[in-house]
């Protein structure tokens, strides 16, 4: 009876080892970054009884309370202020409720003598890879490209606590989860896959976003992305 006992347990911790192999082949994003994509989908949705949960989720998940409240101000760039302010309120009182979360690493502040606009330019190219050339809407209004530049991709993305790869989930769940906002979503995606996310990686932020906004919304997105690993091989 010993022996079958061991034997059962034997070839039950050979299957486990064998699924749980099988679990990793499918799933790449970590669980942190699993709850960045839910936290950034449900912000830019307004989804604020969702969201609470995604923000409880993320805190059990191992992300710190600033590495969250990083996530939620870079959503006023994508998505506006109201929405990051709803999130971020969302957030306040779900710190309220829970006790013992690490805080984890504090932002770090833009030195004053630093230039913002090359900061931001250098930071602009080794998210998109893009050259000197404008983009129209930087010549017709050069105002946006110098708020473009200093601000969000210099004030922002030199904060630190969160990565670049980490930034780049956040914006495209946000981008995903709104209507009428490819060209954007398509500069983002190339941006994530160039800052190390793979495809597999994205088709599954992707999946997640359907999750969170719905099947049409988020077959939209896909079709985004079918578009930009398309434009890639050329």
């Amino acid at each position: 009876m010993r022996f079958l006992a061991t034997l059962f347990l034997l070839v039950i911790g050979f299957f486990l080892v064998i699924n749980t192999a099988e679990a990793k082949k499918m799933d790449n994003l970590s669980l942190k970054e699993k709850s960045i994509v839910k936290i950034s989908s449900y912000t830019a949705a307004g989804n604020l009884s969702e969201l609470e949960k995604a923000l409880n989720e993320g805190l059990d998940n191992g992300l710190s309370i600033n590495e969250i409240k990083e996530i939620l101000i870079q959503m006023y760039a994508y998505c506006g202020f109201p929405r990051s302010l709803n999130g971020i309120g969302t957030f306040i009182k779900v710190t309220q409720s829970r006790h013992g979360d690490v805080t984890g690493d504090e932002p770090e502040s833009v030195p004053s003598d630093i230039d913002k606009y090359a900061t931001g330019k250098r930071n602009v190219e080794k998210i998109f890879g893009v050259s000197d050339s404008k983009a129209p809407y930087e010549v017709f209004t050069p105002g946006i490209d110098t708020f473009l530049k200093e601000h969000l991709f210099c004030d922002i993305f030199e904060r630190g606590v969160l990565s670049y790869r980490a930034r780049e989930i956040a914006t495209v769940s946000a981008l995903a989860s709104i209507e009428g906002l490819e060209p954007q979503l398509t500069a983002h995606l190339n941006g994530a896959l160039n800052v190390g996310l793979t495809p597999k990686e994205a088709r599954e932020l992707l999946s997640l976003v359907k999750s969170c906004t719905g099947k049409e919304q988020g077959k939209k997105a896909e079709k985004v992305f079918d578009k930009v690993l398309e434009s890639r091989k050329q």
